[in-house]
């Protein structure tokens, strides 16, 4: 099965499991695929190897000796070493239950795979969280990505705005940018406000980060109406973050505002797809000048624009 990869590097995973049995099964599985293998068979060797190798991918199972595999999993997603883009997956052993899966998911994990092990289905998996992580150190590279969150910054998100309408416009389609803004300061909250985000956006949305507390989510397929159902949408899976990351539930819950526009035929008007950006922060900006009500969202309004 094909992997993506560049000429000069094969997509590493770091397997961190106490039975070698297991990880020789895993890696006759991953190396005629086109994947290089890390071992690691405690929890610190885990931390230090992904560390010191970069990993693409890293597997952590949940019977590593001496060690909480959810402490440590949140340990690696906050690790300045490790990118915000890795995928990390946790293996257990026998059936899956619905808490362990919830767990590991809150501790950041991407996935879980239980006993015995769908290895087809552990491929295909594999492929995509590898695609999206390549294509985030790639835009990383570019200087698209914030680097706090890893999220798409403002040039990454114009780049983006234009791909999207290139689709859109082949459909006959809109195109949505959603901005929001926190009231509430903090780069803890602005880093889990981040994750949230990307975790709430459908697959193919894309989020980005404008400013401290403001971030954008670009939504193909979405028109004006589409737009505020996202921005409710978005702020329900938000509710009550804030005050999760305050310490002892001391910081306020999160207050959010935001604006929309929403457009069709970039190509027929001539339009910039990259001005949705700026007209949605102005909406947004206006939204704020006016004191709208928490969980206001305006729409842009300017001068009449073709349809």
């Amino acid at each position: 099965m094909p992997v993506p990869a560049t000429p000069s590097h094969s997509p590493l995973v770091l397997i961190a499991n106490a039975q070698e049995w297991v990880t020789r099964s895993l890696e006759s599985i991953l190396r005629p695929a086109g994947y290089a293998v890390l071992k690691a068979y405690t929890g610190h060797d885990a931390l230090e190897g992904a560390r010191r190798s970069g990993a693409d991918v890293i597997v952590l199972d949940t019977g590593l000796p001496e060690t909480d595999v959810l402490a440590l999993c949140r340990a690696l997603r906050v690790d300045p070493y490790i990118t915000s883009s890795t995928p990390i997956f946790l293996t257990m052993h026998g059936p899956l239950g619905r808490t362990q899966v919830l767990e590991a998911l809150r501790a950041g994990a991407n996935g879980v795979w239980g006993q015995p092990l769908d290895t087809e289905e552990f491929l295909l998996r594999l492929e995509g969280h590898v695609r999206a992580k390549l294509d985030a150190d790639g835009a990383r590279d570019g200087g698209l990505l914030d680097p706090r969150t890893g999220l798409y910054n403002a040039r990454g998100l114009e780049r983006r705005a234009r791909e999207l309408a290139a689709q859109v416009d082949r459909r006959d389609a809109s195109l949505a940018c959603v901005v929001l803004a926190s009231q509430t300061d903090g780069s803890a909250l602005a880093e889990s406000l981040a994750r949230a985000l990307r975790a709430a956006a459908r697959a193919a949305d894309t989020v980005g980060r404008l400013g401290p507390s403001e971030f954008a989510v670009l939504a193909p397929d979405t028109d004006g109406d589409g737009a505020v159902k996202l921005f409710r949408r978005l702020s329900g899976a938000l509710v009550g973050l804030g005050t999760r990351v305050g310490s002892g539930g001391s910081m306020p819950p999160l207050r959010l505002r935001g604006g929309f526009d929403a457009r069709s035929g970039f190509r027929s008007m001539a339009l910039d797809p990259a001005v949705l950006l700026g007209r949605a922060l102005h909406a947004l900006r206006a939204a704020e000048e006016e004191g709208s009500d928490e969980g206001t969202i305006k729409p842009f309004v300017g001068r009449p624009t073709p349809q």
